[in-house]
């Protein structure tokens, strides 16, 4: 089956942002294609994180939370209306994540140019770095002088995180403990810290991007839904009658009616693809996560011992992450966990500000879900057959509506695809003759 997964998109990113109260434990899911010396990603944070407060994930987790949440297909097959069935298929997502290479140490130079070092360390494969700086062309300076491919007209964005006082995160990849660990690919990095803050930043991978860029954020919070305060957050359409043949081209659907609801809303908003309390879901695309899944992709409230605890001095504190918890029956899932999955679509041009969230006590559930009905194809003859049978064409000729708007496809393409599957979408008949006065009042 098709997926409809990230990795039908250019230049997409997944974060995921478990958060309570000032406490907050994101994944950067790092799907980097290429050579791992040539990674490297910096993140404006709000405080100097330490050792402790900074982790390494697991991808099968981060995926299996990536496909509870996907956009899904829906399948109905129509009864025999002489005699008088609901199979469900689901899709997918995956992600990838930024790139920038190497670094070099001189502490003079730093000096000079105004940037401290608050603190480094290794974590996993991962050598990581907490910068502050006093002016932001000074750590322009020192990252390029550093190896930091840092994009031309990248000094107005610095700056205003450093009016902010944040720090910056700055992580590469240590090949030789990536040789002892054995890893093929980068594995999540997680960063722990406790800000009033609910914000992702998001300007400074825009500066030099070549074109648009997909983020898909997925948050996991107590109360309820997430949403962005700062640029109106929209729900995807959902719930539509589609044509069966999409069945087979489910990507290509997909990224063209987000394409058409991007352009219709001049690429100004965050989509809602997904709402819903982690303990069930209805259809499902995948099984619910476990208590033990959602604690390693940071919910740190489920159990006696997740709660982060002060480890240590500095500007902020650092988190321990959360002992394996116990053992509870069933088969998975927390009533106390909402997970919302946000889709935006973002430039410069469109997107001049970092996103700023805010979680509700909305939990109404929500689910980007488009449903197939596959017609009874049945000989039987009765008056309820003949009757179904009536209704089969204008049903088609309806759904063939639908995914041209959706879309933007061609209807004619439509309903050709429709007739070849055998889902027969007859042109339109002719309409009601004109009134005379509707001829001179086009």
């Amino acid at each position: 089956m098709s997926k409809a997964d990230t990795k039908i998109f250019n230049h997409a990113s997944k974060v995921i942002i478990a958060r309570d109260g000032d406490r907050t434990i994101m994944t950067m899911a790092n799907d980097f294609s290429g050579a791992p010396k040539e990674f490297a990603v910096v993140i404006p944070v709000p405080t100097v994180l330490q050792k402790e407060q900074v982790h390494v994930g697991e991808r099968g987790v981060i995926d299996h939370l990536d496909a509870f949440t996907s956009p899904r297909l829906v399948e109905y097959f129509d009864e025999n209306p002489c005699e008088r069935r609901v199979y469900e298929t689901a899709m997918r997502s995956g992600a990838m994540a930024p790139a920038a290479p190497a670094m070099a140490q001189d502490k003079a130079r730093r000096d000079n140019l105004g940037v401290t070092i608050e603190a480094s360390y290794t974590v996993g494969e991962y050598d990581i770095l907490i910068l502050s700086a006093k002016q932001s062309t000074g750590l322009e300076t020192w990252l390029r002088e550093n190896g930091y491919r840092i994009p031309d007209g990248a000094v107005p964005v610095l700056s205003s995180y450093l009016q902010q006082n944040m720090k910056f995160f700055v992580a590469k990849v240590n090949l030789t403990e990536q040789a002892k660990l054995g890893y093929s690919y980068l594995r999540p990095l997680m960063v722990a810290y406790e800000s009033p803050k609910f914000m992702l930043p998001i300007r400074l991978g825009t500066v030099n991007a070549n074109g648009s860029q997909e983020l898909f954020v997925m948050t996991l919070t107590r109360k309820g839904r997430v949403e962005t305060t700062n640029y109106r957050t929209v729900k995807l359409p959902t719930g539509m009658d589609i044509p069966v043949y999409v069945k087979s081209e489910f990507p290509k659907f997909y990224t063209a009616m987000f394409d058409q609801q991007v352009k219709r809303e001049d690429m100004s908003v965050v989509f809602l693809e997904y709402a819903w309390d982690m303990n069930w879901c209805d259809p499902c695309a995948s099984s619910p996560l476990t208590r033990d899944e959602l604690m390693k992709v940071g919910v740190f409230w489920l159990d006696d011992g997740g709660t982060p605890q002060p480890t240590g001095t500095g500007s902020g504190p650092a988190v321990r992450y959360p002992r394996p918890p116990r053992p509870i029956p069933g088969p998975g899932g927390a009533s106390d966990v909402f997970v919302t999955r946000l889709h935006v679509r973002y430039d410069g041009a469109h997107f001049p500000e970092d996103l700023v969230f805010q979680e509700t006590a909305n939990r109404e559930n929500f689910q980007g879900r488009y449903v197939l009905r596959h017609a009874w194809k049945g000989e039987d003859t009765c008056q309820a057959a003949e009757d179904y049978r009536r209704t089969l064409g204008p049903r088609y000729e309806k759904e063939a509506q639908t995914l041209a708007s959706l879309t933007g496809w061609s209807i004619t393409d439509i309903r050709r695809k429709m007739t070849q599957q055998g889902s027969i979408a007859p042109e339109p008949g002719p309409g009601p003759a004109e009134a005379w006065w509707q001829r001179i009042w086009k």
